[in-house]
């Protein structure tokens, strides 16, 4: 048995067997082109954000077959010796770019693009999808219940929820990235910088004599982060007035105004209306109340439409799974290959429109208005084609009479180099950087598009060139 995971070896089985496969024909050092691109975005919503390019990177970094790997390969009895040999000292050779995690991401756009031999790209095609398909689903769940939220703090509550640990670590990183305030995941903290946040669950209280006393000692113990969880027994009863008197005779005397309350069950825009008073009444106008129970951003909208006074939410199971619509759904697809130095765009066609790809190595910008700094589409070019600000005319991809020519625009390219010849050309930037870059760019975005029911259609389009392209290969395989 393994004593170590190595995720060179996270791998769907088949990648082994058309690697092998590769290996003992001419493809064995053909360039190919593979896209990573997803379909629709989760929860209906408008756009998705982008996350978990620095797990690929690390990943990349890091590919090595070790004895034991090679071992395990040949007691399958699949593959050639000559094969195995090979892999004793594989590594990513090839050329990687992608879009910078924390981007506004649409259905159909290429938000990873590799060039590469055939069985470096195949081989990498697991967990490329995994990790992106995961924190992008997360970071695409946390935006949309930050918005919610109308500027109240957001905190991922969800670690015992996950499914697994790195679930509940890299859902703690994606939901800080995309504008949570903060986990209760230590481990998160601890390797990512998401800063990790807690006071106190129900069991402190009940191993107290009485309520009063747990909530006392909390307060003596943590006097400037003092958050007292108040529905053990009851929350107007006996929960708010004890958090009082324990803020009140511990607290007041040294000075701190600075204190919360949490409040984990119940209807929380009734007990929150009544606690806030009854904390208002009792002079501590700056405590604050935090919600938590099962919330997500529609529950989180309703909550403040209907005046609850709330001034933070903890958010676990329903952001961590993104238990509305669990799967990102990120494919890999074969884009082109290169023939004696040329490019040779392919395409995979379905029955299904939306399952029909778009061929070709490929660029993609993003369309700024010049007066507004707002982005209003994104053009998917041929990766030869100049966008130097002369007339674009766009081609809606999935309905083919359909197109537009723009004037007005600032063209922005969405995929950076990563790698180049297998190094890596790009320098990662910190979770805050990237937190900072997210923030920033959801907000350009105009505000239709983040709308939760019944988003604007934001246009992903494509250039002449590329659309006849497209509708040549269609043709050829008998599709009109």
């Amino acid at each position: 048995m393994k004593t170590k995971a190595n995720y060179t070896m996270l791998f769907d089985f088949y990648e082994l067997t058309m690697g092998n496969g590769y290996f003992q024909t001419p493809m064995k050092d053909k360039i190919c082109y593979f896209d990573i691109f997803f379909r629709s975005v989760p929860d209906g919503g408008g756009f998705a954000i982008a996350a978990g390019l620095e797990q690929v990177i690390d990943y990349i970094e890091n590919l090595h077959f070790d004895d034991e790997d090679i071992a395990y390969l040949r007691s399958k009895g699949l593959f050639q010796e000559e094969f195995l040999e090979y892999l004793r000292t594989f590594r990513f050779t090839g050329d990687l770019w992608a879009v910078p995690e924390g981007t506004p991401i649409f259905p159909g756009e290429p938000i990873l693009t590799v060039r590469a031999k055939a069985i470096e790209a195949q081989f990498i095609e697991t967990f490329l999808l995994l990790t992106l398909n995961h924190q992008s689903l997360i970071a695409t769940k946390t935006s949309r219940i930050v918005r919610a939220a109308k500027g109240r703090g957001v905190s991922e509550f969800g670690s015992r929820r996950a499914q697994g640990p790195d679930a509940a670590i890299l859902g703690a990183r994606a939901s800080y990235l995309a504008g949570a305030g903060g986990t209760a995941c230590a481990m998160a903290d601890q390797i990512y910088g998401s800063p990790a946040t807690g006071t106190m669950a129900h069991s402190w209280v009940q191993m107290f004599p009485d309520e009063y006393t747990a909530f006392e000692t909390y307060c003596k113990l943590y006097p400037h982060s003092a958050t007292l969880l108040v529905d053990t027994y009851n929350v107007l009863r006996s929960g708010v007035p004890n958090a009082i008197k324990a803020f009140q005779t511990v607290l007041a005397p040294l000075g701190i105004e600075n204190c919360a309350i949490r409040i984990d069950s119940g209807d929380l825009t009734y007990l929150s209306k009544k606690a806030r008073k009854m904390l208002d009444d009792a002079g501590l106008t700056k405590c604050k109340i935090v919600a938590s129970n099962s919330l997500d951003e529609y529950i989180i909208r309703d909550l403040i439409q209907q005046g609850a006074q709330i001034d933070a939410f903890g958010v676990g199971e329903r952001l961590i799974t993104s238990k509305s619509e669990p799967v990102f759904g990120g494919v890999y697809k074969l884009a082109a290959i290169e023939e004696d130095g040329h490019i040779v765009p392919k395409i995979k066609v379905s029955e299904n429109p939306a399952k029909i790809t778009t061929p070709h190595f490929k660029k993609v910008y993003r369309l700024f208005a010049p007066d507004t700094g707002k982005a209003f589409a994104d053009y998917i070019a041929v990766y030869d084609e100049i966008i130097d600000g002369r007339p674009l005319e766009l081609f809606d991809p999935q309905a083919t009479w359909k197109s537009q020519t723009i004037t007005r625009y600032v063209a922005k390219p969405l995929l950076a180099p990563i790698f180049e010849g297998g190094k890596r050309v790009y320098e990662t930037p910190t979770l805050e950087e990237a937190r900072a870059y997210c923030a920033k760019q959801v907000d350009a975005l105009w505000d239709e598009v983040k709308r939760f029911e019944n988003p604007h259609n934001y246009y992903v389009d494509l250039s002449p060139k590329l659309w006849q392209i497209k509708q040549e290969l269609l043709k050829e395989q008998g599709h009109r």
